[in-house]
């Protein structure tokens, strides 16, 4: 870039997009950062379908109070990591990371000991079930 102000790059602030569909340019490349993208669907099924036929795999989430809805879709959809009333499945630095299909850069999570085992294929699952107090789009703390 020749702008001098630049010159060291730049930061874009978190960013949340909505009403994505399966044409937009956002949701056909993989986006790193601080980004929030938001699909609705008609049905669980829709959903499922939708991600596992992504050509990524990293990771999404579902936020829900239905136990059973939250159940299928983490056992049925093909990503590393799925998050259930979290915005962001690997809540911790320590917790493994890892994508399936183009999102991977092998069959092996990148962090802590699953990068050195042998697993084709790992699922993280971070769920949270707080009550009925609607979705929250923060990651979980201790507190």
């Amino acid at each position: 870039m020749d702008d001098p102000q630049y010159a060291d790059g730049y930061f874009l602030g978190p960013t949340l997009i909505d009403n994505v569909t399966a044409d937009m340019q956002s949701y056909k490349e993989e986006i790193f950062g601080p980004t929030l993208q938001i699909m609705r669907v008609d049905t669980l099924d829709e959903a499922i379908t939708l991600l596992t036929e992504h050509e990524y795999g990293n990771g999404c989430s579902i936020f829900t109070e239905n136990g059973a809805a939250a159940r299928q879709f983490s056992d049925n959809v093909e990503v590393g990591m799925v998050g259930v009333n979290v915005p962001i499945p690997v809540p911790m630095a320590f917790h493994t990371f890892g994508g399936w299909k183009s999102s991977a850069f092998n069959e092996h999570n990148q962090h802590g000991m699953e990068g050195i085992r042998f697993y084709t294929k790992v699922k993280t699952v971070t769920t949270r079930w707080k009550g009925s107090v609607g979705a929250e789009f923060s990651i979980p703390t201790l507190s």
